[in-house]
């Protein structure tokens, strides 16, 4: 697809003709040497045959145990036999061609090649045989990934591909993720260079609409901001990533093969049957795309382990059917130990971001008879908090668990002061015992207090944001800003959804592996006349609205001040415990809650929710993170591309978090931010909610094989697991909250990196520097830029990569055109040259090769989007709205 694959010709409705029969032909027990030749013939239907394997980096076994193909158990999958058969079969046909996307798996078979396999797959590659389509480390997920990790492992695999092969890949191939993002498409797709991205999973309404309408192949505009600067060809397969049914050929697969049988002098001839199953399945797909070029993806889950048995029988099926004047065929492929006398707890603090940052460090200790000092010899203030019984509690569980030993000792307290770390940079904290003194009399130690209701409500928070809680209930009753005047009437709960088991209910869906199914027609949107559709895994479907259970309501709390930090403790019941920090010098609420382990013994599963209620009038609007990048509108119970059936108005209005969530009314802002990948909704107006921790009992016919219901043991005694985690709330006045998110989003997703040991305080002062930043002392980035790439390579150069964080209209004074000076990065050096590439560093972007498409019904006028000049000659990097710019320097 040399348009769209890179080595193939390939483009994208249908023509159907009768056949002849006469014109099969067979053989006779000898030797024949099938016409595998394959061209684009205008006028005829083309079926490209796609052979692939997709080979996941780690599910079911372990990486290493897939690529070995161990513990077959579990899963017989060996992907080392899968590349040493595959450029086996390759070589025996110039005409025969494979894809391949897992980049961990081929650098493992890779480097244990000799140099004359290793010239030999060159040779293949470079024929167009065997070629590298997506060619990350992994196929990434869409739904749970951070952009900045996405950009890394993709470029991983592709810079292994430059550097060996000198090839850039052309085509996205995001097959297996359960969903798919508009920064994947415009990111990690036309970016890249990317003329395509092809997928299998998508909504089964969205589905069954574009095949009726035929448009199942259509362009993504992936960014508001780029617009059709962003756009790429998008393909989503009609069923799966599989063939059709009847058309695996993997020797002990999970299916039985049906294969060509062409010797009339052995049983089960079979040509004339094999052609029209061929044809009949070739022309329904035809009748659901655009154009007369179909694609089959020839391959599955570990296929071709054995490839011969795929080559074979995929050359008898284009020698027959090219027989037929119907079709043409190609195809393609330390700190709580006691500090020695003398000695102090010497803490590291090193900013991996580009701006001055102000943060608290918290660290466990068990003595509040010390003293903090920073790199400049001043005496920090400083917090301690006691140590809570659940925190205790988990520790003794897990560190038994896991390490396999009891603690030793548990510590006392937390230690928390405020940390001020230069951009790029470090600076280093001392802790020392406070000889001679009590802890009343440390100047900087403070003790924290716990308070008493005054009133029928308590108020916390040292700073300008303030909540209060109803004393009786202790329930959250109000956030609310003193600097910015934003008030907001906030409820805030835990609830559970109870897991479906499954229901007989008839109903429209898709078909995927592992699904036990009676069905009635051909297409893969079938009824279901029974189907145990359980929740999972895979699967979110609750069986009704939330649970709230009795002892929710009347939730206990403690109040603890300080003059750093405000913590509510709450504890909703046995297994829900939750700690709600306000820091004096920040303008968002920490939460931190542990859940678990989740009761089932009523042999209900549950999945554990977050809920805010507010006053709020939103209208069914909310905004989610597209992989912590772009902020999309959602709209409760619709859909811009179809008219959306509801048949599950909560899950079906669940979205991937992996930065945050929001909602506005005409006065303010409330957003929420999270510290992992998690799922986000707004069920009622002026409600967010959070998943938090999900057990369930059923498996859901995903093929995992076993029920979402993990658990940690000690000795004989097994629980579920227990989760602890973070989130961050703040309100703002409407169209100011963009600022919060994006700059608290960088602190949440590249926190404060610590180190520590023991050592005097005037020994480590004496050999290292205590503080200092890697860049010029006086610059730091704007704060609407980040860096998200700093990287020496092996040749001595520098992978440099800076990222606007900011949407167009999103922020009126950062959503505009950014500089950054390149020679105060890299001070004290002399940038020699400078290169642009492309986003995954393989090709320079001068060199990148962009499609332009014609788009059905596209007749509107759009500004075009505000990108950085070039470099030229210059240092000088300019970085409009959402712009990434990705560069290589020598010095």
């Amino acid at each position: 697809m040399r348009q769209l694959f890179g080595r193939l010709d390939f483009s994208f409705s249908v023509c159907v003709v009768f056949l002849c029969l006469s014109l099969y032909g067979s053989v006779s027990g000898s030797y024949v040497k099938y016409n595998t030749g394959g061209g684009i013939v205008e006028g005829k239907l083309n079926v490209h045959l796609v052979p692939h394997s997709h080979d996941d980096v780690g599910w079911l076994k372990t990486i290493d145990q897939y690529y070995v193909g161990s513990n077959n158990s579990i899963q017989g999958a060996c992907v080392e036999n899968v590349l040493d058969s595959v450029v086996e079969s390759l070589l025996r046909d110039p005409n025969r061609k494979f894809v391949f996307a897992e980049m961990a798996f081929f650098t493992r078979w890779w480097v244990e090649q000799s140099v004359e396999t290793q010239e030999t797959v060159r040779k293949l590659v470079d024929s167009g045989q065997l070629e590298f389509i997506n060619g990350g480390w992994c196929m990434h997920d869409e739904a749970t990934c951070h952009y900045i990790d996405m950009i890394d492992q993709t470029t991983l695999g592709h810079r292994f591909i430059k550097e060996q092969f000198n090839y850039i890949p052309r085509a996205g191939w995001q097959i297996d993720p359960f969903g798919h993002s508009a920064v994947q498409a415009y990111l990690l797709g036309a970016e890249l260079g990317f003329d395509s991205v092809h997928f299998a999973r998508i909504d089964y309404q969205d589905r069954a609409k574009r095949k009726n309408e035929k448009s199942l192949e259509v362009i993504w505009r992936g960014s508001k901001t780029f617009g059709s600067s962003s756009q790429i060809f998008t393909n989503a397969f009609p069923v799966h990533y599989s063939p059709p049914s009847g058309f695996h050929f993997e020797v002990n697969g999970d299916y039985v093969p049906i294969q060509l049988q062409d010797n009339l002098l052995l049983y089960d001839y079979n040509v004339e049957k094999r052609v029209n199953d061929f044809i009949n399945n070739a022309t329904f797909q035809a009748n659901v795309t655009r154009t007369n070029h179909i694609m089959w993806t020839m391959g599955d889950d570990f296929q071709y382990q054995y490839a011969e048995s795929w080559f074979k029988q995929m050359d008898k099926f284009i020698h027959y059917v090219n027989k037929c004047q119907l079709l043409n065929i190609s195809y393609c492929p330390p700190t709580e130990e006691d500090t020695p006398e003398g000695k102090s707890l010497v803490v590291v603090a090193y900013n991996p971001l580009g701006w001055n940052r102000t943060d608290i460090i918290k660290i466990p200790v068990n003595d509040a008879n010390l003293v903090v000092q920073d790199s400049s010899g001043n005496t920090i203030e400083a917090q301690y908090v006691a140590l809570d019984n659940v925190t205790a509690n988990l520790r003794i569980f897990y560190t038994k668990a896991y390490l396999g030993q009891s603690s030793k000792q548990i510590p006392k307290y937390w230690l928390l002061f405020q940390a001020s770390v230069p951009p790029l940079g470090w600076n280093t904290y001392f802790i020392s015992n406070a000889s001679g003194k009590g802890i009343w009399e440390i100047r900087n130690g403070f003790l924290s207090t716990m308070d008493t209701t005054q009133n029928g409500t308590i108020e916390i928070g040292p700073g300008n944001l303030k909540m209060s809680f109803s004393s009786t209930s202790g329930q959250l009753k109000r956030i609310y800003n003193t600097k910015t005047g934003v008030d907001v009437p906030t409820q805030q709960s835990y609830l559970w959804y109870a897991s479906s088991p499954g229901d007989a209910v008839p109903q429209v869906c898709n078909i995927y592996a592992g699904l036990e199914v009676i069905m009635t027609g051909f297409s893969d949107t079938i009824v279901i006349l029974s189907l145990l559709q359980a929740s999972g895994a895979y699967i979110f479907r609750p069986s009704g609205p939330p649970n709230i259970q009795f002892d929710m309501l009347q939730v206990p709390l403690k109040v603890i001040r300080g003059p750093l930090v405000d913590e509510v403790l709450q504890q909703f019941n046995s297994w829900i415990y939750q700690v709600t920090r306000l820091y004096r010098d920040k303008e968002h609420a920490e939460v931190e809650f542990t859940i678990g382990p989740i009761p089932v013994d009523d042999s209900v599963g549950k999945e554990v929710i977050m809920r805010m209620t507010t006053n709020m009038v939103t209208n069914k609007v909310f905004y989610t993170d597209s992989n912590g990048r772009d902020f999309l509108e959602r709209i409760r119970d619709y859909r811009a591309d179809w008219p959306l059936s509801v048949n599950q108005p909560v899950a079906g209005n669940y979205y991937p978090l992996n930065l945050g969530i929001y909602t506005r009314d005409n006065k303010s802002e409330l957003s929420v931010l999270v510290d992992r990948a998690t799922g986000g909704a707004s069920i009622e107006d002026g409600e967010i909610e959070l998943m938090l921790h999900r057990r369930t009992i059923y498996d859901d016919s995903r093929g995992v094989g076993e029920a979402l219901d993990e658990s940690v043991c000690v000795d004989e005694s097994c629980e579920g697991l227990t989760v602890r985690g973070n989130y961050y709330v703040s309100i703002n006045q409407l169209g100011a909250g963009a600022r919060w998110r994006r700059t608290t989003g960088q602190e949440v997703y590249s926190p404060l990196l610590l180190a520590f040991t023991h050592e005097k305080l005037e020994d480590w002062k004496a050999s290292h520097l205590t503080k200092a930043t890697a860049i010029d002392p006086n610059y730091s980035l704007p704060l609407n830029v980040a860096l998200i790439t700093l990287q020496e390579l092996d040749d001595g150069s520098v992978l440099l990569r800076l990222a606007h964080l900011y949407e167009v209209g999103e922020d009126a004074e950062y959503s505009t055109l950014a500089n950054v000076d390149l020679k105060k990065i890299f001070t004290g050096k002399t940038i020699k040259e400078v290169k642009e590439m492309s986003l995954s560093t393989n090709q320079e972007k001068s060199e990148m090769k962009r499609m332009t498409w014609r788009v059905e019904g596209d007749s509107r006028k759009e500004p075009n989007p505000i990108r950085g000049g070039p470099i030229n000659n210059s240092t000088l990097v300019e970085l409009g709205p959402m712009e990434i710019r990705t560069f290589l320097l020598k010095f």
